[in-house]
């Protein structure tokens, strides 16, 4: 997967140089730390450059504020959740495609374990529904995304009705993990399992009778 847009969307500068793509990352991962220790509201500028080790100005020589760094890591956690799932699916293990929406799920629940900031920014609700795309949700962005990687890889038909479905079932898998994390700080595992067997159950009702190849 690119990791362009992460590089490139929100930045006022492109780094280009192997220091300044490094110093960005190293903000990123900074911010990362924080939103999870101060959420977004606490979060500075001053706060990330001083994490990060770097001066005050080069955080403004890339980013013009905290939304534009926050938003650069939404999109990496995007990338880096899409990157996953490219992996997942590329071990020919997945039978069809109602299994790869469930590896999916268990690809975001582990994000929300082990990416940094993850657990509280998750793809930048916490800022705006409309972080990724200012026309799609952020939840609608990952539902065409998920549907995209599904349809590459199972050979799926891709119609409207597939990223319609896959919008809802996104958008209840998220409500569901996050009351998961809410209940507890890994994951309240009664409540993941039954968010699976809901969207399982779902995506197989809705999408009964429809062509699915894979």
């Amino acid at each position: 997967m690119s990791t362009s847009t992460a590089t490139s969307g929100p930045l006022r500068r492109v780094p280009v140089q192997g220091r300044s793509v490094a110093r960005v990352q190293r903000m990123l991962d900074a911010c990362a730390e924080l939103v999870d220790q101060v959420g977004y509201e606490g979060l500075t500028t001053t706060l990330l450059a001083e994490r990060a080790g770097v001066a005050i100005g080069s955080v403004y020589q890339f980013f013009p504020d905290k939304r534009a760094i926050v938003q650069a890591l939404a999109l990496r956690n995007m990338e880096n959740y899409l990157q996953r799932l490219s992996e997942r699916f590329s071990q020919g293990d997945l039978a069809n495609w109602w299994e790869g929406v469930d590896a999916g799920i268990d690809e975001y629940i582990t994000m929300h374990r082990t990416v940094p900031g993850f657990r509280t920014l998750h793809f930048g609700d916490v800022v705006d529904v409309h972080l990724l795309d200012e026309q799609r949700d952020n939840n609608g962005v990952i539902a065409g995304q998920l549907a995209q990687v599904l349809v590459e890889q199972f050979g799926i038909p891709d119609t409207p009705r597939l990223r319609f479905v896959l919008e809802i079932a996104v958008e209840a898998a998220d409500a569901l993990i996050k009351l998961a994390f809410r209940r507890n700080a890994e994951g309240d595992e009664q409540v993941l399992a039954e968010a699976k067997a809901l969207i399982r159950e779902y995506l197989h009702r809705q999408m009964e009778g429809q062509p699915t190849a894979g």
